[in-house]
């Protein structure tokens, strides 16, 4: 027996619905850190325990080996696939000008727990206000600020956004992801999402994208030795951090901390213009409230650039005026 075609409406009807199931099923897969229950935050020597009972390792470099020593207080929060290291040797620096360093592994990266997977942007504010407070409460005497590199500078934006965030003096923000959908091209957001929802799990890596992230190559093979450098990626955290990216560049009009903005011209990671345009929209009253630094030969890992001292000296100099 001869089965009829079938009608074309219906073929695309059912087409549609194989599609929607298959999306369905494959939507990004979102995790959060596995631990015993909440519990009261906590801040160790080697690790902090945050608002849910999740416990991230912790770096601290003190001047001098001591806090007393301490004129400022950083919380440097690192960027996407790196880890609290990254500032190591930017630390040594500011520990000669008086200035202690506290870093932490954001869950997901580095030896945090659920290495590889993306939580949710809300959680990641959630630890930066927690070790705010843990850190506030420790030494209330000691000016507090905070560093954000690339996806630590989305993190921070998020975080100290509107009226509930913890009192802090202020922030740097290092070539801050702000890339936003609403700054990208219609078919960068199109792919992106297509593959977040139907091969989430694939993992790939920057390689093919031929993006120079420094001038400093002795550095980049450094960071491509070290095991807690995340090399492959998987698109259901791509797309996480994208989720991140857009609700900072939102959030630039309700950012009302005085903030120290630095980025690259040579940056290849992140556009200028989403930058440019958050910056613009930051408060900028009172007077003073944010600052802008472009470097001609900066590139996206200012700090660990060839030319990082320069950038480094003017953060210190930031910091005292």
């Amino acid at each position: 027996m001869k089965i009829p075609p079938m009608p074309s409406t219906v073929f695309q009807s059912f087409f549609f619905l194989c599609c929607l199931l298959l999306l369905t099923s494959c939507a990004p897969n979102f995790t959060s850190a596995e631990n015993s229950g909440k519990s009261e935050p906590q801040l160790q020597e080697t690790l902090f325990i945050s608002y849910d009972g999740t416990k991230l390792p912790l770096q601290v470099w003190p001047p001098s080996g001591s806090m007393d020593a301490a004129r400022f207080i950083l919380i440097a929060v690192h960027g996407f696939n790196d880890y609290s290291n990254f500032i190591k040797s930017s630390a040594q620096y500011f520990n000669r000008h008086q200035i202690a360093v506290y870093a932490y592994d954001q869950r997901g990266f580095g030896n945090a727990p659920v290495r590889g997977r993306w939580g949710s942007s809300e959680a990641m504010a959630q630890d930066l206000k927690t070790l705010v407070r843990l850190i506030t409460q420790k030494y209330p005497d000691q000016p507090l600020y905070l560093l954000g590199h690339s996806m630590g500078g989305a993190v921070i934006i998020q975080a100290m956004s509107g009226e509930n965030h913890p009192d802090i003096a202020g922030a740097i923000l290092v070539a801050p992801a702000l890339w936003a959908r609403s700054t990208s091209p219609l078919y960068q957001n199109v792919a992106l999402w297509l593959v977040a929802h139907t091969i989430p799990w694939y993992r790939v890596t920057g390689e093919a994208l031929y993006r120079k992230p420094s001038d400093n190559i002795e550095m980049l093979k450094e960071q491509g030795r070290d095991p807690m450098v995340i090399k492959e990626t998987r698109y259901d955290t791509i797309y996480g951090l994208q989720n991140l990216m857009d609700a900072a560049y939102a959030a630039a009009d309700n950012y009302k901390l005085k903030t120290l903005v630095l980025y690259g011209h040579l940056d290849e990671i992140i556009p200028q213009k989403p930058v440019l345009d958050a910056f613009q929209r930051f408060p900028a009253q009172p007077a003073g409230q944010k600052q802008l630094i472009l470097y001609e030969n900066g590139y996206h890992m200012l700090l660990r650039d060839l030319q990082g001292e320069n950038v480094m000296k003017d953060i210190v100099l930031w910091l005292n005026n």
